[in-house]
């Protein structure tokens, strides 16, 4: 991992490319209710604002390993996820 910017990056084109996919999900999907992809949004959002609170803490002892922490967290939860976007159809 280079540095902070970039691990910010990573958490938005993750996220945001999850919230795409089930937009894309909707779209396809006219006929289905959206009460559960609308939760995986609500969901990828508040992963965000959480991992992003991460990223921008001020009092941590070891930073590289503080960062890697929150990179193999982004990785887990975005695969979770996927994972339930995969489980809609």
């Amino acid at each position: 991992m280079a540095n902070v910017r970039d691990l910010k990056k990573d958490i938005n084109y993750v996220l945001g490319d999850i919230i795409e996919a089930v937009y894309v999900w909707e779209y396809a999907n006219t006929d289905k209710d959206t009460k559960k992809s609308e939760a995986i949004i609500d969901e990828a959002i508040a992963i965000f604002d959480e991992l992003i609170a991460k990223v921008n803490a001020k009092d941590v002892d070891n930073a590289k390993k503080h960062f890697k922490a929150i990179n193999a967290e982004l990785e887990t939860k975005g695969r979770a996820l996927i994972e339930k976007i995969n489980k809609l159809g």
